[in-house]
């Protein structure tokens, strides 16, 4: 590890804070070299425990109090007053409520979601505190993720949004049957050739939930392309770590 985990810092126009991981600064070897952030993908406990407290640390915020979900690449919003199961980000690991988006209006209590090529989406209120955090595969995107989870947050008009790093239009290619699904829910400009755009699919299902285009920002990258500094479940042939989005409201009105 060099200087710790590399971050990308939302500019939020609210009382919250968000933020995006790379895969570099951790403690990780081999495939999941080196900030892994998840525990479902062989690595070693202990050194998932050590990234999330090194990200922890990083952020200034409690890891007994960081809340994630078990991702089932659905639509199901975990709504949350207090951290759901306190000290298990950098405990026992898993055990999470299945659930694809977390959204809470509490202050102080970080959200997580993880991806490796799937978006991870992070929304907040930018009148007051409010704050959610999605996992956005291509299964989550067209069963309407994106529209629960700002529902959760409440009054689409108020609030911000940053798209995480994910599979760009470059190199996501699927089946004709899927193009077929996002051609549907999101109309053929999602669709390049035997691509499909995730992020542009994202941004049409948030416009299509309320928020303004100008409050939407994206992380422009494609993880597949930029596998040296993004875990890529593509191009590692299917074994790798997680990065993640991570938010939570700051109650400050300063973000």
């Amino acid at each position: 590890m060099s200087g710790g985990p590399e971050t990308i810092e939302v500019a939020v126009d609210g009382p919250a804070r968000a933020v995006f991981t790379t895969r570099r600064g951790g403690v990780s070897g081999g495939v999941w070299a080196a900030l892994n952030l998840g525990s479902d993908s062989g690595d070693r406990p202990e050194d998932v425990r050590a990234n999330r407290e090194l990200l922890a640390a990083r952020l200034g915020v409690d890891p007994a109090a960081v809340t994630m979900a078990h991702q089932v690449h659905g639509a199901d919003v975990l709504a949350l007053d207090a951290p759901s199961h306190p000290g298990l980000f950098g405990g026992g690991l898993r055990g999470w409520h299945p659930a694809d988006a977390l959204a809470t209006t509490r202050v102080d209590l970080p959200v997580m979601v993880l991806g490796a090529d799937c978006l991870p989406v992070l929304i907040w209120r930018r009148d007051l505190p409010g704050v959610a955090a999605a996992h956005a595969g291509w299964r989550g995107l067209v069963a309407g993720v994106l529209g629960s989870a700002v529902a959760a947050v409440g009054e689409p008009g108020a609030v911000g949004v940053a798209i995480g790093p994910g599979i760009g239009p470059c190199c996501y290619e699927v089946s004709g049957e899927v193009r077929a699904r996002f051609a549907a829910t999101f109309g053929d400009g999602v669709i390049h050739g035997r691509t499909v755009d995730l992020a542009g699919s994202a941004r049409r299902a948030l416009l299509g939930a309320g928020v303004p285009g100008g409050a939407i920002r994206t992380v422009e990258a494609c993880t597949r392309c930029e596998d040296r500094r993004y875990f890529s479940h593509r191009g590692s042939g299917g074994t790798c770590g997680r990065q993640a989005g991570i938010i939570w409201a700051t109650g400050d009105g300063d973000g």
